[in-house]
């Protein structure tokens, strides 16, 4: 079997263990370790600089801090490699661009890591509307609430936002997707009301879409520190000919874990970092476009900025304003 030579940029987003997990065991990634800004030795192989480990790498998946997505896309372009990056693409529609246009000059790959699309249940829900199942679909109710991921996620520097920045991306992207449609206006409630940041926490956003169709975004940091999370994106689709609820991670254990005093959920479904990454993989390995693209990664982001304009001035903003 041919391998792809994988590295790990970054350990500051709280989803690279398992990135670097997932890197270490698909059979079709040869794991070359990772580059850590801080230099703490982490899982595998550990490179003193970002050009060291680019330099054994056919391509890197990007987990820092949402501010260093721009300038680590563009150093792995310049060597030749090959990016998938966390979510958001970036910060700014102005960086996002010009990573996008990076890897272009350079014919490397840029793809955006947002697992919703790998879910079975999401795919199922995507051939029912492309089959008409629900005929026309007229509006979906979308929620992706959780827990503060701490540190700097509440830096507006480094995280580009809060809640809204955080997981708005995830639901935008699956509607463009599961629609095959574009939004074209937003409107938005965003405050910090629950962690005292100085970043939102809450946030609830309408869109309207090309179609015809509407939706709204939960997209709060609502869950109490002690709330058990695994996940958390729901769907509430509604067609003229039926509806569907979609709970893209309901396959979970609870564990009650005296030892620890806390309570969690365990995912014993599938792996959808592992059906990601490895889509991702698959599509460099055999010259194919890969699933998610940095175009994809733009538009959702297009929709965040569109939120952040709507709350400041108090009225719907088109994607056009800000695209």
């Amino acid at each position: 079997m041919k391998r792809l030579r994988v590295g790990l940029v970054s350990w500051a987003h709280v989803h690279a263990p398992a990135i670097a997990r997932t890197l270490a065991t698909l059979p079709q990634v040869e794991f070359t370790g990772s580059f850590d800004e801080t230099g703490r030795p982490r899982d595998g192989r550990t490179h003193a600089t970002v050009e060291a480990l680019l330099g054994e790498s056919e391509a890197v998946v990007i987990a820092s801090t949402n501010a260093a997505h721009h300038r680590y896309t563009l150093a792995a372009a310049a060597a030749g490699v090959h990016v998938l990056c966390e979510k958001p693409l970036a910060t700014t529609i102005a960086d996002a661009r010009a990573m996008l246009d990076a890897c272009s000059r350079a014919s490397v790959q840029l793809g955006v890591a947002l697992p919703v699309r790998s879910s079975p249940a999401m795919l199922a829900l995507k051939d029912a509307v492309g089959r008409g199942t629900l005929g026309t679909i007229r509006a979906i109710r979308a929620a992706n609430p959780g827990r503060y991921p701490g540190g700097w996620f509440g830096d507006p520097h480094e995280a580009g936002g809060g809640a809204a920045m955080d997981h708005t991306v995830h639901v935008a992207d699956a509607l463009r997707w599961l629609l095959g449609d574009e939004v074209v206006r937003v409107y938005a409630e965003l405050g910090a009301f629950v962690h005292g940041l100085p970043v939102e926490d809450c946030g609830l956003l309408t869109l309207d879409l090309r179609g015809g169709a509407f939706a709204s975004i939960d997209c709060s940091w609502s869950r109490p520190a002690t709330y058990p999370t695994w996940g958390g994106v729901t769907l509430h689709v509604v067609g003229d000919r039926g509806t569907v609820d979609v709970d893209v991670f309901r396959q979970s254990l609870t564990h009650y874990d005296d030892a620890a005093g806390a309570v969690k959920l365990v995912g014993w479904g599938d792996d959808l970092n592992a059906l990601m990454i490895g889509g991702f993989v698959d599509a460099i390995l055999t010259g194919r476009s890969v699933p998610i693209t940095g175009e994809d990664g733009l538009r959702s982001l297009e929709v965040v900025v569109a939120a952040y304009r709507s709350a400041a001035l108090g009225r719907p903003v088109a994607i056009a304003e800000v695209a």
